[in-house]
């Protein structure tokens, strides 16, 4: 969150409005997702300069195991907006699709005659996710610094396959997740945030209090209390019988009656992110990432 002044502990020199030493502090800090664009173009200078920030982001080896689908054609964008239910996908000027990419790497060393074995190994999967999401990073606050807004949407990936086809992945290429950019119609405001205190620790992994972290959650959703309608108690009451069982059920159930709201993070995990279905397919994301041409997950046999 936004401080009024920052502490003159901190041994920084303060900004010329007294909230943040220099702006890329006060980006970073007040950085909100945007969801309502204009219609003002994205010049080819700003992209460059965008694009430029993504390459020069940190990388494992200096690899740099990612791709860019940079969209700007109505018809793709539209199509992604109703894959994703978000129109606001295709209001944007430009989508960029983000992708583990090991399939340039790998011709690179086919074409050097160099060993090859990073669509097999967790541990390249696991550098080259980082990676890719570094460089997305990069680009979100070069965009916020030249005036832009961004969202990132992540459901991408119930579309694996789609995608594949849309933009000509070829195997050892793998979306991770999609970024919104354009000029926001009205400055998005930043949301609340669980504080330092929650976040950080101190050398080792420290449990909050339960009374603390009940606290901290409370300041940070203060007015998310969810009216009870007969309809959400039944989902909510469907989704803790197959995750944890009647007695569980009743439990929540009850506790929601008593205070007369749903709160945060059972409409979280009860009606947004349902509990019970976000487990499905996982064995089917398996089988997709092996159709990608990666064995990121199973044990690795040379020559195969």
């Amino acid at each position: 969150m936004k401080t009024n002044k920052m502490p003159s502990h901190h041994g920084v020199k303060e900004s010329r409005d007294g909230t943040y030493p220099n702006h890329t502090l006060k980006l970073l800090i007040e950085r909100a997702s945007c969801r309502a664009f204009s219609d003002k173009k994205i010049s080819q200078d700003t992209l460059q300069l965008i694009f430029e920030a993504a390459i020069h982001a940190p990388t494992g080896g200096n690899l740099q195991p990612y791709s860019i689908i940079k969209i700007e054609a109505d018809k793709p964008k539209q199509k992604l907006a109703e894959m994703c239910a978000q129109n606001f996908i295709a209001d944007a000027p430009i989508d960029l699709l983000f992708c583990i990419d090991w399939h340039r790497l790998q011709r690179w060393a086919q074409l050097e005659v160099a060993p090859f074995s990073a669509t097999s190994s967790f541990r390249h999967f696991w550098i080259s996710f980082q990676d890719t999401i570094i460089a997305a990073q990069n680009i979100c606050t070069a965009a916020d610094s030249l005036g832009l807004g961004s969202v990132y949407v992540g459901t991408v990936l119930e579309f694996f396959r789609k995608l594949r086809d849309m933009f000509n992945l070829p195997k050892g290429v793998l979306p991770v997740v999609l970024l919104c950019l354009g000029y926001p119609k009205t400055k998005p405001r930043p949301r609340k945030k669980l504080g330092i205190d929650v976040i950080v620790h101190s050398d080792k992994y420290t449990q909050s209090k339960d009374d603390d972290l009940k606290k901290a959650f409370d300041e940070k959703y203060p007015n998310l209390k969810i009216e009870i309608t007969e309809e959400r108690l039944k989902r909510i009451a469907e989704v803790c019988q197959k995750v944890h069982g009647k007695g569980f059920a009743k439990q929540c159930i009850e506790t929601i009656k008593k205070k007369g709201y749903i709160n945060p993070v059972q409409r979280y995990f009860g009606l947004h992110y349902e509990a019970d279905v976000m487990p499905d397919g996982n064995e089917e994301f398996l089988t997709i990432i092996e159709e990608f041409g990666f064995n990121w997950f199973r044990k690795y046999h040379p020559f195969a």
